[in-house]
């Protein structure tokens, strides 16, 4: 079987702190004082932090393969796209690709913002190298699948997130590309595209073209890749199949939730940030126990902070155990229950008065904003187990059922 992707020795270095305060003056003084210094032997200042965000990485990935990259924040997945679309170049090592090439990295991506949805189809085609023929061939499948019919000749500058990411989608996915790269862009679109997309992707990888697919949605990667590569700063820890990638990828989740969790190194952004997530919990109410939680009783998410600053949101999202939302709780949606307490000191908490989740293990990812600003964001920050319990006084099914929730709810049943 041919090889579609091939990478020896692939590294990526920026260079951290270089130039983010100073301005066109200040560049072009260091540039001329840099041969001067040296001539003269002498160095100015200390040498800039330099960061591998991908560093040593060798793979093959044969005609065919559909390939998930997983990892946390960091870990250099994106950098892996964005090195073989060509869109960076490497520090290290090099790279092949051998095939026509698709990629959704970023919203818009390979779109040009002056000119139309219409025209930034056949701009894209070219760049694929196919014929005006071909691209018109195809072009009623693109539109109607990014449903952006209304908007075909409208300057993309102007579409909003949601817009570009399904017609950049429908482009990179119908325009028959040998190989499709997609990142975790596809979030931003709704439940629906998202579903209409992931089958697309089921398409292509069905037709035998080469699918290297990025996502935090371990199911999905599950579903639709066969091989699964693990990176984790920078470097590629496991290279096997999906199922057996995943299982390592959460072993070492659950081993950072129980790290510091302020000598995280997985969060966004990284740095700039006033205040920073210490520690969270998830106590059962009853019992005072933490990280155990009885379905069905009342529990309470506790989120310490490093500092208080002013209109502080805070949003969590419940996963299961495959990395899939079972609930997300945000303080931006008000109601009247809530309350801002002083005396709460540095802790903000989130109390439920059920928590009906079926028995099983769950993690907690936690996001904290000042005035719209993000101010920490961590997946996996706490994990927590349920228990079998009651709801509206129905015994809960065993753990290994089917689903993560169970619904209040009364039957009625012929005699």
């Amino acid at each position: 079987m041919s090889v579609a992707i091939k990478t020896e020795g692939l590294g990526k270095r920026y260079t951290l702190g270089l130039n983010n305060t100073g301005n066109l003056r200040e560049s072009l003084s260091s540039a001329v004082r840099k041969p001067l210094q040296a001539l003269s032997g002498r160095r100015e200042g200390r040498e800039p932090a330099t960061l591998w965000a991908l560093r040593d990485v060798s793979l093959e990935i044969a005609d065919g393969d559909v390939v998930g990259l997983i990892g946390h924040n960091g870990a250099g997945k994106s950098t892996f796209l964005k090195l073989i679309s060509r869109i960076t170049e490497p520090s290290a090592g090099w790279a092949e690709v051998t095939g026509r090439t698709g990629s959704l990295l970023e919203v818009g991506t390979g779109f040009h913002p002056e000119l139309t949805g219409r025209e930034n189809i056949f701009l894209n085609g070219a760049i694929l190298g196919m014929r005006r023929a071909e691209i018109r061939s195809r072009f009623d499948a693109i539109v109607e699948f990014a449903e952006v019919e209304r908007f075909l000749d409208t300057p993309v500058k102007r579409y909003s997130s949601g817009m570009s990411v399904r017609l950049a989608f429908s482009v990179a996915a119908h325009l028959e590309p040998e190989i499709l790269l997609v990142d975790e862009v596809l979030a931003v679109g709704d439940a629906s595209f998202q579903r209409r997309s992931l089958a697309r992707m089921g398409e292509v990888a069905k037709e035998g073209r080469t699918v290297v697919f990025v996502s935090h949605n371990l199911a999905i990667i599950r579903a639709l890749c066969k091989r699964g590569v693990l990176l984790d700063q920078g470097k590629v820890i496991v290279d096997a199949p999906a199922e057996d990638a995943i299982n390592e990828y959460l072993r070492r989740l659950e081993r950072v939730a129980s790290d510091d969790l302020l000598e995280r190194t997985d969060r966004t952004p990284r740095t700039g940030s006033k205040s920073r997530v210490s520690r969270v919990a998830v106590r059962d109410v009853a019992t005072g126990h933490s990280d155990v939680v009885i379905a069905g009783r009342p529990a309470i998410i506790v989120v310490e902070i490093t500092e208080v600053l002013p209109e502080m949101h805070c949003r969590l999202i419940i996963l299961n155990s495959l990395g899939q939302p079972v609930a997300s709780l945000n303080s931006e949606v008000p109601s009247p229950r809530d309350v801002r307490d002083p005396e709460l000191g540095r802790r903000i908490e989130c109390e439920l008065d059920s928590l009906p989740l079926l028995p099983g293990r769950y993690r907690v990812d936690v996001r904290i904003e000042s005035r719209e600003q993000t101010q920490d964001n961590l997946h996996a920050a706490a994990y927590f187990d349920i228990e079998p319990g009651v709801i509206a006084e129905r015994p809960m099914p065993p753990q290994g059922a089917d689903g993560d929730v169970m619904l209040e709810h009364v039957w009625r049943l012929p005699g």
